[in-house]
This record gives C-alpha cells, structure tokens and sequence, in this order.
C-alpha cells in the first residue's frame, strides 16, 4: 500500500488500481480497505480504484482528538491522489461519511450503499466506548458498539467474541470511538448534507434489513436502487459493479 499524509499529521494507507474517471470507497464499522476491495477490482478495468484505511484501523495511523473533520481531511487527502475530484463508494457508515464529505469536497458521484441514515445511535455511545478503552477494556468497547451501535442480538455478539476473528475487533476497538461519533452526529441528515445535489445512487440488496430500505429513503436527492442478490448488508460484487458502471458511463464522468 501507498500513503499520504493527512491534515492533522495522520499518515493515511491506500491502495490504488485501474486506470480512468476515479472512485474512492470508504468502508463501515470495523472494515478496513480489504472489504471492499473485491468490488473496487471489479471496476479497475475500466476505472481507477482507490480503496483506503480509514483512521485507527489497518495500515493508517491516528491522532487524537477526534472529530469528524479529521475524517472529511482524510478523505480530501486521497482525493488529491485521485487528481483532485472522484466517484466515492461509501459503504455503511462509509455512506454517512461520504455524503457529509460531499458538502465540502469535489465528489463527483455518490454510492451510498445501506447508509444508517436515520439510524442515530445514543448521543452518549461514543463516550461509552470511550471509558471502556481509557480502562483497557477494548473487547466490551466492541461488545458494546455491536449492541448498541450496530443493533446486533446480544447472543450473536456473544458468539462473535468467542470466535477467533473477535481479536482482530479488539486491536480497531478505538474506531468504534470514532464511528460513534459520526453517527451520532451525521446519522440524520444535516440540511447540508440534504441539499447535496451531485448524481447519486442510494443502494439496498434485495433482502437487507427493513430499517436499511427505510433510510436509503430518507436521502431526498439520492436515487434509490434495489440489488439483486443481496441479504443480510451484503454486496454482490457483480451486480454491485454493474450498476456502478452503468451508472458512471450514463452520467458522463
């Protein structure tokens, strides 16, 4: 992976493939840019692809405090690695990110793929998690995001910490802090961020959950797209890929 460095300092990894108009993903909650790398391949031979840790998790660095800004200087650094404008893929909590970045930043295209909008955990949460990290407790920090962030069933979290991916959870704990406080304060829309009006694709596999189809709705400007063959907050890759270049041929990049 390359890097470039943040506003704040913060050394940011990317990786970048393809040639053609750019598209940058941004993953969710515990991804690192390996989540959405099978899609970004799929699209780099037609595209340049560019997929990037986000703060506190894989390869890229972190520097406290936090604010959302950092994310958005983030952002806009990998965004000079794309020639100064791009396509974001925002995933998730990605999502949420992607469209409030494109208040402020040259984002050319939106993907906004099952976005918790609407979905706005506890204004607390991410003060939760953070006393739980400050008192070395990175696994109930993880717990508690999967619960209460998330909306996962207490009994599937408890099989989740003991299996042996829940390591891995543990050593990103830190970013729940900061996923938190994006949703918390991003998850409803801002007026801002609901007159964003550049060409977007709001998206929701076909059996995702109910409250998932619900906030894709709740994005006054975006267009939203059901894809076939996706359950449980899941991306088909093929199918992903196809609308994405559907849609950025159509639209002129």
């Amino acid at each position: 992976m390359d890097t470039v460095t943040s506003a704040d300092g913060t050394t940011i990894a990317y990786e970048a493939a393809g040639s053609g108009h750019p598209i940058v993903f941004i993953g969710g909650a515990f991804n690192d840019h390996t989540r959405l790398a099978p899609l970004a391949g799929a699209l780099a031979g037609d595209f340049t692809v560019i997929g990037y840790d986000r703060r506190a998790r894989g390869q890229s660095g972190d520097t406290r405090p936090y604010a959302v800004q950092r994310e958005v200087e983030d952002l806009a650094a990998v965004l000079e690695v794309a020639g100064g404008r791009a396509a974001v893929f925002g995933y998730s909590s990605g999502g949420v990110l992607a469209l409030h970045a494109a208040t402020m930043l040259p984002i050319t295209h939106l993907f906004l793929y099952e976005a918790p909008f609407g979905l706005a955990p506890a204004p607390d949460l991410a003060d939760r998690l953070d006393a739980l990290i400050r008192q070395g407790r990175p696994g109930d920090a993880v717990a508690l995001f999967q619960t209460e962030g998330i909306g996962l069933p207490p009994a599937m979290v408890e099989q989740i910490r003991r299996s042996p991916m829940f390591p891995a959870l543990e050593a990103i704990a830190q970013s729940t802090v900061y996923e938190a406080t994006l949703n918390s304060q991003h998850a409803n829309l801002t007026p801002a961020m609901s007159a964003v009006d550049v060409p977007t694709l709001v998206l929701t596999g076909a059996d995702t959950w109910p409250a998932l189809v619900a906030a894709a709705k709740a994005v006054p400007n975006g267009r939203h797209v059901e894809v076939a063959g996706a359950e449980n907050h899941d991306i088909p890759v093929p199918q992903t890929a196809a609308i994405v270049r559907d849609f950025l041929t159509v639209n002129n990049p």
